[in-house]
């Protein structure tokens, strides 16, 4: 939390806090921090939150033909009082945006098998009730790209595979189309602007709400906080591929920390090489995807 804006706090999440501005506006501020596992870590990512955020607003511009975005404004010397005066704490890592009603499931699509959708696969041969040809293995590309929602559970908590027919008895039929309709657009001129880059869109998260009877993008889009990033160059599929997202975390809590998931407790501070590393895939997949150098 911004020391000084206490008054005007309203929620802290895994990456981002927002702040209300009035007006139905709200200033969200991402975070250097980094969670895994349901777990927020005791370690930072510097400058994290900044390429998070420059990197949706660099995707906000590539979708904006296909859905509109919550975004007012990203320089500070534009927001209401007090947040202008803030510009140390606010540059670069924040958005005023418009307040929205947030959409009660996790739109998901996902173009390549991995992750808990491996597991779902090798289960049942579909990934949350989409059923999928034989044969495929952890890295696959999908005949076509499927929409895999989830719930939407409380931070510190998991959500669960939702199948279709389970989002249309929670938001209704015309809903459930509109979510699963521009979820899939999103991911797919996703994926083939990264394929431009050398970069594969394994799977994202697109967080929708309601504006004004209006469905539009919210929170980040097409980040490494919720999306897959493989590089083109490495692809084999068989097994978990090179990522510029927070596998690379994942990998050393579960692998190499000496963690045990099972027992309960939090995992341990990430070493400074892993922090390293982690920062430079962040920076390669910013600079990669939109063509512009991080500073």
């Amino acid at each position: 939390m911004i020391s000084g804006l206490e008054d005007r706090h309203l929620y802290t999440g895994k990456v981002r806090d927002l702040y209300d501005a009035g007006d139905g506006l709200l200033v969200m501020v991402a975070t250097d921090k980094i969670s895994a596992f349901d777990y927020d870590l005791a370690t930072a990512i510097p400058d994290k939150g900044a390429i998070l955020t420059q990197m949706s607003l660099w995707w906000f511009e590539q979708l904006a033909d296909i859905i509109p975005n919550h975004l007012v404004a990203s320089d500070v010397a534009e927001y209401p009082a007090p947040f202008s005066s803030y510009v140390d704490e606010l540059r670069g890592r924040s958005v005023l945006c418009r307040k929205l009603e947030m959409v009660g499931v996790e739109c998901v699509a996902r173009g390549y098998l991995a992750g808990s959708g491996v597991i779902d696969y090798e289960a049942n041969g579909s990934v949350c009730g989409v059923a999928l040809p034989p044969g495929l293995q952890d890295g696959s590309r999908l005949p076509a790209a499927i929409f895999t929602p989830t719930t939407k559970a409380p931070v510190g908590e998991h959500d669960e595979a939702m199948t279709f027919d389970e989002v249309v008895a929670q938001v209704g039929a015309d809903v459930a189309e509109q979510l699963r309709s521009l979820t899939l657009a999103v991911y797919s001129r996703g994926r083939d602007l990264a394929e431009r880059a050398g970069i594969l869109l394994a799977d994202t998260k697109v967080e929708l709400g309601w504006l004004d009877g209006q469905l539009v993008l919210g929170d980040e889009v097409l980040t490494p906080d919720s999306s897959r990033f493989w590089p083109a160059e490495t692809w084999q599929p068989g097994g978990a591929q090179p990522s510029y997202d927070k596998q690379y975390v994942r990998d050393w809590l579960r692998f190499e920390s000496g963690w045990d998931r099972a027992a309960g407790g939090p995992p341990p501070a990430l070493p400074e090489e892993v922090v390293v590393k982690t920062r430079a895939k962040y920076v390669e997949a910013y600079e990669r995807l939109t063509g512009r150098p991080f500073s």
